[in-house]
């Protein structure tokens, strides 16, 4: 699937859709360079499913957690790890064994240690929006 989002809103927006179609347990890989709307994206899925406080992007604390009723989705940011073992040790494989979603941004960082993504979303810059495609995985 191809769309272009023309603003932060619609990157919003489609994040929101997003959230109607995800079951309980899933994994999500996001693709893009610094400031393609990854972060925004994962905003308006968390905004649907009823999360108001602030969104902000794990960079630095690698993952952040959100607990909305029955569900857990975890916001994880891989751009500072530098070996992939270093998931190892903050024990990544317990968050996949959960019933939960995962966002992963920056999933390159992580190969090996990574299991294959239900899904696959790459933003681009694109003119003044952002032009997405998601794939399913295998």
């Amino acid at each position: 699937m191809q769309k272009y989002l023309n603003s932060a809103e619609e990157t919003e927006q489609f994040g929101a859709e997003l959230f109607k179609s995800v079951p309980s347990k899933h994994l999500i890989f996001l693709q893009g360079d610094l400031g393609a709307g990854k972060t925004t994206m994962v905003r308006g899925f968390l905004r649907a499913a009823g999360y108001n406080g602030v969104v902000k992007s794990p960079t630095y604390t690698l993952v952040e957690e959100y607990t909305i009723g029955t569900r857990k989705i975890f916001h994880f940011d891989l751009y500072r790890v530098v070996d992939p073992e270093e998931l190892e040790w903050i024990g990544i494989r317990d968050y996949f064994d959960q019933e939960s979603i995962c966002f992963i941004e920056w999933p390159d960082r992580g190969k090996g240690f990574l299991p294959e993504p239900d899904r696959v979303i790459t933003l681009k810059t694109q003119g003044l929006g952002r032009s997405l495609t998601m794939d399913y995985g295998s």
